[in-house]
Order: structure tokens, then C-alpha cells, then sequence
């Protein structure tokens, strides 16, 4: 799925839920031996990495009955359960749950928060 937006426009997207939003990793070129990898090597693992750009607000949680009390102002907020991952950190996560999304033709992946294995948190991970 491609999409034809501003470069600006990333920061608009809203993530639902339990998803988050991943940059993929750059893919390696060559293994620890120095071979070369075909170029479609990447899709075929079944863990894959990436930098988390946005996160969902989380699992819902559900209200309790006895809090809507018909005397009681509702209150129509939900509240949600929070995600471990922050944006900077690096996912590493399931590939067959991921869906890719290609923006400004540069990959983005959608994965379900269960689906990540991993985090590491690395304040210049990013730099």
C-alpha cells in the first residue's frame, strides 16, 4: 500500500490500540563470512527489527457498571492499560504478524504489540 503525503504527514498518523509503528532496520548486505545476501533474504526470516516511531495508547480497559449510576455525570473517557515501548527504542519482533506500509517510498511496519519479542532501550540508539 503506498500513500502520497508530505513528509511532514508522519507525524499525523494515529496509531490504535495495542499497534505500533516501526521503522525497519536497515537490512544486512553481506554475513559475518563476507557472502553477499540475495535481495529478498530479509522477507523470508521470521524476525525481523525496527525503530518505534509511535505507539498506541494501549489495551482498553473496561468501565465498571457500578460507576454509571444514573444520579453520577458520565464521564465517557477510556482508559487504557500502557505500552512498554517507547518511540527511539529498538523492536525486535514476529514477521508474519507485520504488515508493511510504504509512505514517501520508505517502509513502515504495523505490528500488534504482542508480537514484539524484544525492546532494547538505548537513549543514542537513535543518533
Amino acid at each position: 500500500m503506498s500513500f502520497f503525503l508530505d513528509n511532514q504527514d508522519v507525524k499525523k498518523f494515529i496509531v490504535i490500540g495495542d499497534r505500533v509503528l516501526l521503522k525497519p532496520k536497515s537490512p544486512q548486505q553481506k554475513t559475518r563470512s563476507g557472502l553477499f545476501l540475495p535481495p529478498g533474504f530479509e522477507d523470508k526470516q521470521k524476525i525481523g527489527s525496527g525503530y518505534v516511531i509511535k505507539s498506541g495508547p494501549g489495551y482498553p480497559i473496561p468501565t465498571l457498571p457500578e460507576a454509571q449510576e444514573p444520579w453520577k455525570k458520565s464521564d465517557e473517557k477510556q482508559n487504557y492499560f500502557p505500552l512498554q515501548v517507547r518511540p527511539g527504542d529498538l523492536a525486535v519482533y514476529l514477521q508474519e504478524n507485520s504488515f508493511l506500509i510504504e509512505f514517501n517510498k520508505e517502509k513502515y511496519i504495523v505490528v500488534p504489540h504482542s508480537a514484539i519479542l524484544m525492546v532494547i532501550r538505548d537513549e543514542d540508539i537513535m543518533e
